[in-house]
């Protein structure tokens, strides 16, 4: 075997294991996802009010008084999922790109859950909330697209 077989042949092989290890650690995300929303610190709390944010635009003043009515079960819920920003004293920054996937995928199940949810219109919301810099923006539009079967 030539050398440069065996080093594209090797490099094959270790970005496919790099890539199967990202795979699986979003499949145990994709499991684990919001389960503490099932603890004591958070379910009954999200259960008296998550029907009610149904009616309300993302972002609204409405939504954000519902938010501060739930505010123990949010931080909980902040502090123990890091696919949120402000799981991290850095926000957007702590996060990895693990993290970044999984929130994405969060925000657009998330506004199909709310009047008039749109998630393009919540990712400008979330650029200026979170202080997304245009490149990473670009790059969560560009992954809405691709998962829309737009891009």
């Amino acid at each position: 075997m030539s050398q440069h077989l065996h080093d594209v042949t090797t490099h094959k092989r270790i970005v496919g294991e790099k890539m199967t290890q990202v795979v699986s650690l979003l499949m145990t995300r994709a499991i684990v996802h919001d389960n503490s929303k099932f603890s004591p610190e958070e379910f009954d709390l999200f259960e008296k009010t998550t029907a009610k944010m149904k009616d309300m635009e993302y972002g609204s003043d409405e939504y954000k008084a519902s938010l501060k009515s739930i505010k123990p079960a949010i931080d909980h819920h902040y502090a123990v999922n890091s696919h949120h920003p402000e799981h991290y004293d850095n926000g957007i920054n702590g996060m990895d790109l693990l993290d970044v996937v999984e929130m994405v995928c969060d925000w657009m199940a998330a506004v199909q859950r709310n009047k008039n949810g749109d998630i393009y219109e919540s990712l400008k919301i979330n650029k200026e909330r979170f202080n997304i810099d245009d490149q990473l923006y670009s790059i969560l539009v560009n992954t809405v697209l691709s998962l829309e079967g737009l891009k």
